[in-house]
């Protein structure tokens, strides 16, 4: 294992995850026992991928230490710490809505244990969130010209944890309104700022695409990353909504606000027409991405990397928004369109997942950029400049 840890690091894929949740929301045959297993399939699956991976990166700072200072000041590197949170969650919603809400194991005492690892995961992403883009402020050299969509990811964490405390709120309304309600509010807080920021840096990145031009080779499969925010936003939102209307008025307590009995509907409507227009804007993220990529193929074939990962969690989501959206709606549309970008998706995974197999086989899934600044042998730290295009990693497993 010496030499292997010795040049691995990790991103961990949230895709698998993804994928478990689009069966699990899938508008068509979704409450079938097919639908069920493979759900149930794929949750394990990213499990043990979790565990997995949890275990490699752990041995390697235990065994190379120096490595954590390394990865934290590298300036793209260091970005992906944010997926651990955010793969948790996928691991959270599967457990609450379908093994938790449906098949009732485990009762209160499961739920409540779901609940209290939400609430590591909260802390871990507003680490993840206020620590990395502090360090990007104080300890990192950024420049227009080095910017991608990676940027987004230390505040998509805690869009995605917002998310997750909106399906566990509806789960817990049953046992403890109180404490619903107080999960729902901070998951609001939570999309609010992590929203706020994904925009800015959004307004930045159409700026860089503009000036600079569309990132190059296999990096230009990073202009999908932007589809994250806005596509888990948007579903984050109109659960918070859903919510509102379930739980609203409330029946104690003096707030004329809370206890008004159109509150929840008002505050309904607004999450959806929120929910709607963040649902457009993935949606034209999504057509600058096609057309960067048909650029580009058009020049030069795009070589595979395992950072073709990045490619699975944006599209997830932004499908599962569609088909949350034609529920609400009850609009054939948006089902249809859910339903043939969930397809699209699970053959992407596909894809990637077979050419992964193969880059496991010839080792080369096992590099890290800049790793060569540390001699690990002799145990010195000297410095060399990375060369990694576009401050985008090469591997995903960072």
């Amino acid at each position: 294992m010496h030499p292997v840890s010795k040049r691995y690091s990790q991103e961990l894929s949230t895709g698998t995850g993804s994928i478990s949740l689009l069966f699990h929301a899938f508008p068509y045959g979704n409450e079938t026992q097919p639908f069920i297993i493979f759900t149930l399939i794929f949750f394990f699956l990213n499990l043990t991928l979790f565990i997995l991976f949890c275990a490699i990166t752990t041995a390697r700072y235990i065994m190379f230490p120096d490595i954590w200072g390394l990865m934290i000041r590298h300036p793209a590197q260091s970005l992906f710490t944010g997926t651990f949170p955010m793969g948790a969650c996928t691991l959270l919603n599967i457990a609450v809505s379908l093994i938790s809400e449906k098949y009732r194991l485990g009762g209160k005492s499961f739920l409540y244990a779901m609940w209290g690892l939400w609430w590591l995961d909260v802390a871990i992403s507003i680490l993840c969130c206020w620590g990395m883009v502090h360090i990007m402020e104080t300890s990192q050299k950024h420049s227009l010209q080095s910017m991608t969509a990676v940027w987004l990811l230390p505040v998509v964490t805690l869009i995605v944890a917002s998310s997750t405390g909106g399906v566990l709120s509806s789960v817990l309304q049953e046992y403890d309104p109180g404490y619903a309600l107080f999960t729902q509010v901070a998951s609001v807080f939570l999309v609010s700022i992590g929203l706020s920021l994904a925009l800015m840096l959004l307004t930045i990145y159409i700026q860089r695409l503009i000036i600079i031009g569309v990132p190059q080779g296999v990096n230009v499969l990073s202009v999908f990353l932007p589809l994250g925010p806005t596509g888990q936003a948007g579903y984050s939102i109109l659960l918070a909504g859903q919510f509102f209307k379930e739980a609203l008025p409330l029946q104690h307590g003096g707030s004329a606000l809370m206890n008004d009995a159109s509150t929840g509907n008002i505050l309904c409507v607004i999450c959806v027409c929120a929910s709607f227009v963040l649902w457009a804007l993935a949606s034209m993220w999504m057509v600058f991405a096609l057309l960067a990529v048909c650029d580009e193929l058009r020049k030069t074939r795009i070589p595979f990397k395992v950072n073709s990962w990045g490619l699975i969690f944006p599209n997830g989501v932004y499908a599962n928004l569609t088909i949350a959206l034609g529920s609400t709606f009850d609009s054939p549309f948006f089902r249809i369109w859910g339903a043939i970008y969930a397809v699209f998706t699970l053959l992407l995974w596909s894809f990637v997942a077979i050419n992964t197999v193969q880059v496991v086989y010839n080792r080369s899934i096992f590099e890290a950029p800049c790793l060569q600044e540390l001699n690990l042998t002799e145990g010195s730290t000297d410095r060399k400049e990375c060369s990694s295009p576009h401050g985008v990693p090469t591997s995903i497993f960072q």
